[in-house]
């Protein structure tokens, strides 16, 4: 069996990112260092992105934001306001 050298690799992230994906690799059973050997082996195996990167693509919360303001856009019977200060107006109910 072939013996390959190791080396670090350093990478930097929010806090929140990292701390958020150690626990659901601890989930899996796995640590950080597990993970991302798996996400860089993979990637090195089928020679490409192990998951969708598609910029035309939008989440879940965006994509009902969207479709309700064109849904809303459409509708004849939504309550419009002419500018900010009627708008305001009718916030302050």
């Amino acid at each position: 069996m072939e013996t390959t050298s190791m080396t670090n690799l350093n990478i930097r992230i929010d806090r929140k990112t990292k701390e958020s994906a150690e626990i659901i690799f601890s989930e899996m059973g796995l640590n950080m260092t597990t993970a991302v050997n798996m996400f860089l082996r993979q990637t090195v195996r089928d020679r490409r992105l192990p998951f969708t990167a598609d910029l035309n693509q939008y989440g879940p919360e965006t994509l009902k934001a969207i479709l309700e303001g064109r849904r809303i856009a459409g509708d004849e019977t939504a309550k419009g306001y002419k500018d900010m200060e009627e708008l305001r107006k009718a916030l302050d109910v």
